[in-house]
């Protein structure tokens, strides 16, 4: 990841997901809602997608890129089409109660937020990957817009199990253990192509912080034994794969609400780096989290590792100031090493697949607040390395 970079600057990088062209996104509904569909075309979007999105990272001065998930109508529902076992069923009426939209209910009345939406997936038989000439087609199209670019290094998201078992109701394993390592062990061969093929792979993996805001009756306690167990079946996923060619990121999804109900870093971060990853993506750019960067002054940083803080944020429409920027890059870094730092985002900007939704963040707005964090990194790497 840029380690010989990372000792002499801020390298800046992002959470995944990218806006897509408005063209692209009507055939991706298209094909997911069963809508007729030219697979051509869509082949042909998202190929020139991704050479677009490529380019516009490089020129614009991010230094870790990714395809932008351009192909993909999500970071997680793209998983359905690449399993087997897996049936749609008629979505439940109404969203899951939580403790953010018990909590707000006239703000949340008209709307849904993560997670809460209904299952409309199924596993009634053994799941296994069946996706390699998707993925294989994705990673040709990063391969090729990469030719005449050369960025500090590559990834590309891949959803956690967590994260994709979480899409489905499960009607054929024993327990929801057994089902989510079978899950782990089809993903592991997405995890393990992204790597052969010359990229790093980041775990996406939002579950992961949003189990207690899910489910109400859950202490902390119970949420921490549940994320214990989960990060075991993850590693297990991550075996073979060497820890400095994976990112995990993790966040509290999709959500310009109120937030009171995320859970606090000081109750994750210290599981968070039991992950057999080589980098750690969190939200910190947001008035609900910006204050938990002090959390590193008790949690230690495992040698070798880094931590890829969100500084910006999917959050608000207001574009972060690059001073700002600046100060969140040094004050972490500060606690935890220069080169051990990355500038991130707290989450993905993609864009809204819905015809006539607009997305939670205009275009527009998503490329001025990246071109504050590379000004920010900027001004950081110039404080850090006086």
């Amino acid at each position: 990841m840029g380690i010989d970079e990372r000792k002499t600057r801020i390298l800046t990088t992002h959470a995944g997901s990218l806006p897509r062209p408005d063209e692209l996104s009507a055939l991706l509904f298209a094909k997911m809602t069963g809508r007729a569909y030219q697979p051509d075309a869509l082949a042909a979007g998202a190929r020139a997608a991704v050479a677009d999105i490529v380019k516009r990272q490089t020129d614009l001065g991010i230094d870790i890129i990714s395809d932008g998930e351009q192909s993909k109508p999500s970071f997680q529902i793209y998983a359905v089409e690449r399993l087997s076992g897996l049936e749609p069923i008629k979505p439940r009426g109404g969203h899951r109660q939580t403790r953010e939209n018990m909590a707000f209910p006239s703000f949340y009345k008209d709307g849904a937020h993560s997670g809460t939406q209904p299952q409309g997936f199924a596993c009634t038989g053994p799941i296994a990957y069946i996706g390699k000439t998707i993925l294989r087609a994705d990673l040709d199209n990063l391969k090729a817009a990469l030719r005449d670019v050369s960025p500090a290094d590559v990834f590309v998201p891949s959803v956690s199990p967590s994260s994709c078992a979480g899409l489905m109701e499960n009607h054929f394993y024993k327990s929801d253990e057994e089902f989510v390592l079978a899950v782990a062990e089809a993903m592991r061969t997405e995890y393990e192509a992204i790597v052969a093929a010359g990229f790093a792979v980041q775990i996406d993996d939002p579950r992961l912080a949003m189990h207690y805001m899910l489910n109400a009756d859950a202490t902390v306690a119970e949420t921490r034994a549940w994320m214990t167990r989960r990060i075991e079946v993850l590693n297990h996923a991550l075996r073979n794969i060497p820890p400095e060619r994976i990112r995990h990121h993790t966040c509290y999804g999709i959500n310009i609400g109120p937030r009171t109900s995320d859970m606090e870093m000081k109750h994750l971060a210290d599981l968070i780096v039991t992950i057999r990853a080589g980098a750690y993506s969190f939200e910190m750019s947001n008035p609900r989290h910006e204050h938990e960067w002090s959390v590193w002054q008790d949690v230690k940083l495992p040698q070798g590792k880094v931590l890829i803080p969100g500084c910006i944020t999917h959050t608000s429409v207001i574009v972060e100031h690059p001073e700002l920027v600046a100060q969140r890059i040094v004050r972490l870094a500060k606690l935890v090493g220069r080169e051990n730092v990355i500038a991130g985002s707290d989450c993905g900007f993609a864009s809204t697949l819905h015809p006539g939704v607009p997305p939670e963040i205009e275009p527009e707005i998503v490329w001025a607040k990246f071109r504050s964090l590379i000004d920010g990194a900027r001004l950081a790497t110039a404080e850090l390395w006086q």
